[in-house]
């Protein structure tokens, strides 16, 4: 029988759950890992949420009940996401980002596994409190961010295509009109994709009017399903009407001229 000390201990315990946010642990679990008694594996416990807490890494909760356990829950405050945030929001303002047509490049940032991940961990925050079965988001550059997302939650996520695959079996469809270029598009869920009354947080990368978003909303109707929240990396300053009105982001672009090389983006509120 193995007999760990408790710097191995903790450190194991650690691994795991930052590995795995937002499971949930029965003490058991690292009791026999370890052939540790509850108390001790308590202790342990107390040691790894002191510490994490210490420095913002996140917190540790505690559930109780028969089926109850620990969960590591990776961010607990915004503080030691302020450097990060202003560095992605001076990086956006660079004007190499601007793509003939006037658009804003991202690629770079969302596909960077790193940025998505902080990015995806601060999408997360206002959400994990609530009960949340699935994160949602369209076929587009933003699946990363919404992965990221979804594995802060501890939720599956779900692609929205913009047609339906015959691999997916039948699928729910619906037109909606763009809300910047006033365009009738569509998109497509598989029926096995979503279960029925489920309550899921749209995740997008960039929104202008809304109308994608709304378009999401509406196809989640369809499933009876229940919108807790809408996420958003950038959201632009105009038109100040968006066709939705509860959501978040994490930057607001406030001006892109591309004939003058000039972008302005500006760190939500919410952040700040």
């Amino acid at each position: 029988m193995n007999v760990y000390k408790r710097y191995e201990r903790v450190s194991a315990m650690l691994k795991i759950l930052s590995d795995n946010p937002n499971t949930l642990y029965n003490l058991n679990y690292f009791m026999n890992m370890f052939n540790t008694a509850k108390s001790t594996a308590s202790e342990d416990v107390e040691i790894i949420n002191s510490v994490i807490e210490k420095f913002g890494f996140g917190k540790i909760i505690t559930v109780s009940g028969a089926g109850g356990g620990i969960k590591y829950i990776p961010i607990n405050s915004l503080y030691n996401y302020r450097s990060f945030v202003k560095e992605v929001c001076k990086s956006l303002e660079d004007k190499s980002r601007i793509i003939p047509g006037g658009f804003l490049y991202t690629t770079d940032l969302i596909y960077s596994p790193n940025i998505a991940t902080k990015i995806g961990e601060l999408l997360s925050f206002p959400f994990q409190e609530k009960s949340v079965d699935f994160v949602v988001t369209v076929e587009t550059k933003g699946i990363p961010i919404a992965l990221m997302c979804a594995r802060a939650l501890n939720v599956p996520l779900i692609i929205i295509r913009k047609d339906s695959k015959v691999t997916e079996g039948s699928s729910v469809s619906i037109n909606y009109v763009s809300g910047s270029q006033k365009q009738i598009r569509s998109m497509s869920l598989s029926r096995r994709s979503l279960k029925r009354y489920s309550k899921v947080v749209l995740i997008d990368d960039f929104m202008k009017a809304g109308g994608t978003i709304k378009g999401m909303m509406e196809l989640m109707e369809e499933f009876d399903a229940e919108v807790v929240g809408i996420g958003v990396m950038i959201s632009t300053a105009m038109p100040m009407v968006k066709l939705i009105s509860d959501y978040i982001s994490l930057f607001i672009l406030k001006e892109m001229d591309e004939y003058n090389g000039i972008i302005k983006m500006e760190i939500s509120d919410w952040l700040k």
